[in-house]
């Protein structure tokens, strides 16, 4: 028998189908998703949580004319599916090929590109304000998982969208998690809207009233919405949603697509502020996410039938999360925070060991960092592991709050560098450009996992002041580094006369690939601390060499090739230079190596230059 799947190339295709056959698609799209990330790998448990909810959304609406705004975006594989790229699906996170995100020129379908949390309803909000300047009709919708509520931007987003009055439709996709469990205020808010059996009782009741007359005119329709207003009102006087100035609707089963269809439809109409509350959960249908959702919301290529991976050798964050440990143990001031991400940084042991000095603030990485300013003005050494891409959203209150006080604060930069599959909104190769102009920072940035250990224990015991640890993702180390550093000091990898080579963190071992392939006489000096420059050590070699090359993980525009230019000409050292960094534009997704290949930075392009 054909697949129900395979008759569905647009949305249209959904819009002739019934209920019975929308829950027959829906089992299709949850085994077509599991064939097809175990062999990619991606973000699986979320996109099965959400396939009820997608589909029900393109069967009531009609995209690309009305909008559907995907927060942080990892979530829209079912939408990619829906919207004619599903044959392309096996390409997923594939260097060429779909991208994991929402990206606005592979489909006009795709509103607007997302990549991280707390952002969609500032943009639904400005693409409704640009419909309404317009004089256009079509409708906005902002999808959105409840640990995008942690985020600050989320709440001046909907205090200007209640109080505008703008018709929006915001749907709030509650399955209690980020990426770890949720945390705070809010998850505890959302726990208490879920547990009201005579709210849902007196919904019920109301809506069975709604049902049994099939023709009704619209005073009697608005009592009815009244009464049912009323029993709300008696079990929650009042919820965060209403009080910002939408009208909340829910919670709704996200799995029943009947339940899902009626509600979107009713908020269709509305042409007001809604918010509906839809509980999901994370990995819905395989069992291996459902019992293991952190795990499976980012995962690799996986053995289907039993949900295993591969083995994977040690990673930087890996021995982060280690040598923390072994750290507090012996030093009680040091605390931890994370950005809802324990797992992903290493911190998941330390939140068992430690948990008066831990905090998991949620996606809010600005709060954290201010909130580690002010444990460092108490007297304590806080510690707050983000990846490259998630810190450059704290930019602020890392220059204003942390740098221009002189703070104590250890900042471990997770996936600093190319990311790989997850694209230009994750690529971590912005840091040292944003870091090094700021005031009292020190960057260092280990060529080894051993040097990453003595880093860290020099940050957080025999240093008093901000510095960064900027470390890549994955286990990639040079050869023969010791792992000791001399704060502020070049070392010298390797003695050449011909050129020099200069290289930081995983492009040290780049640099001894370039060596070993370019028939000249190279000597390679790392720089285990970007700032301060060794200015002496680079001067030397450079006067030596009269040829010098900078190799980084980073743009090129304010990275450590514009640092050494600066110097060179600054003491007028006359001598050849070229820089090897990342272009200032958005870098696409693949392997490591083969954006490497793409941008010029792999060791035959490196070399055939030389």
């Amino acid at each position: 028998m054909d697949k129900l799947l395979n008759k569905i190339n647009s949305p249209a295709d959904l819009k002739g189908l019934t209920t019975d056959e929308l829950i027959i698609l829906c089992r299709e799209i949850r085994e077509f998703l599991i064939d097809s990330v175990s062999e990619t790998g991606g973000h699986l448990a979320s996109n099965l949580g959400i396939v009820e909810l997608t589909v029900a959304l393109h069967t009531v609406f009609n995209v690309p004319e009305d909008k559907i705004i995907f927060d942080v975006g990892h979530q829209s594989y079912v939408h990619k599916i829906l919207t004619g790229r599903k044959e392309l699906f096996h390409t997923l996170r594939q260097f060429g090929g779909l991208s994991g995100f929402p990206k606005s020129s592979e489909s006009d379908c795709d509103a607007f590109n997302t990549g991280h949390s707390s952002t969609s309803i500032s943009a639904a909000l400005g693409i409704a304000r640009g419909r309404d300047l317009d004089g256009g009709g079509y409708n906005v919708i902002s999808v959105f998982g409840d640990g995008a509520l942690t985020g600050g931007m989320m709440y001046e987003a909907m205090n200007d969208a209640g109080h505008s009055k703008t018709p929006l439709i915001l749907i709030l996709n509650d399955n209690a998690m980020s990426i770890s469990k949720n945390v705070g205020a809010v998850s505890k808010h959302l726990r208490k809207l879920r547990s009201l059996p005579l709210y849902f009782r007196s919904k019920q009741v109301v809506e069975g009233i709604l049902n049994v007359i099939p023709f009704i005119g619209k005073p009697l329709v608005r009592l009815i919405q009244h009464i049912k207003r009323f029993f709300r009102r008696l079990v929650i006087p009042t919820t965060l949603f209403d009080d910002l100035g939408f009208h909340y609707m829910g919670p709704v089963d996200g799995h029943n697509i009947k339940s899902l269809l009626t509600c979107l439809e009713y908020a269709r109409d509305e042409k007001r502020p809604v918010l509906i509350h839809v509980q999901t959960k994370k990995g819905k249908g395989y069992m291996p996410a459902e019992n293991n959702p952190q795990k499976f919301h980012g995962i690799s290529s996986f053995d289907k039938t039993t949900g295993n991976t591969k083995p994977s050798e040690e990673t930087y964050s890996a021995r982060f999360g280690s040598v923390m440990l072994r750290l507090a143990e012996n030093n009680k001031k040091i605390t931890a925070i994370t950005g809802a991400m324990p797992n992903g940084t290493g911190l998941d042991e330390f939140q068992k060991r430690f948990k008066n000095r831990f905090f998991d603030v949620g996606i809010a990485e600005q709060h954290g960092v201010t909130l580690a300013a002010g444990l460092a003005k108490a007297g304590y050494i806080p510690v707050i592991p983000l990846y490259s891409s998630f810190l450059q959203r704290a930019y602020d209150q890392t220059l204003h709050d942390v740098c221009l006080q002189n703070l104590h604060v250890v900042f471990p930069i997770d996936r600093a560098g190319i990311v790989g599959a997850d694209g230009e909104t994750h690529q971590g190769i912005y840091d040292i450009s944003y870091l090094s102009h700021m005031p009292n920072m020190t960057i260092l940035s280990p060529a080894t996992l051993d040097q990453l250990e003595t880093m860290l224990d020099f940050a957080v015991n025999r240093f008093d002041a901000p510095i960064a640890i900027r470390y890549p993702r994955g286990s990639a180390q040079a050869d023969g580094i010791s792992a000791g550093f001399a704060p502020g000091k070049a070392q010298l990898v390797s003695e050449g006369s011909d050129v020099t080579i200069i290289a930081s963190g995983r492009m040290v071992k780049r640099a001894q690939e370039v060596a070993r392939i370019a028939g000249r006489s190279v000597e390679i000096i790392a720089l285990p601390t970007i700032k301060p420059l060794d200015e002496a050590a680079i001067i030397a070699s450079a006067i030596k060499t009269k040829n010098v090359i900078t190799i980084e993980d980073n743009v090129k525009t304010g990275g450590i090739g514009s640092m050494v230019a600066t110097l060179l000409k600054e003491k007028r050292i006359e001598c050849k230079f070229r820089i090897f960094a990342f272009p200032d534009t958005p870098v696409t997704h693949g392997s490591t190596d083969e954006l490497d290949k793409l941008y010029g930075l792999d060791a035959a392009s490196i070399a055939s230059e030389i």
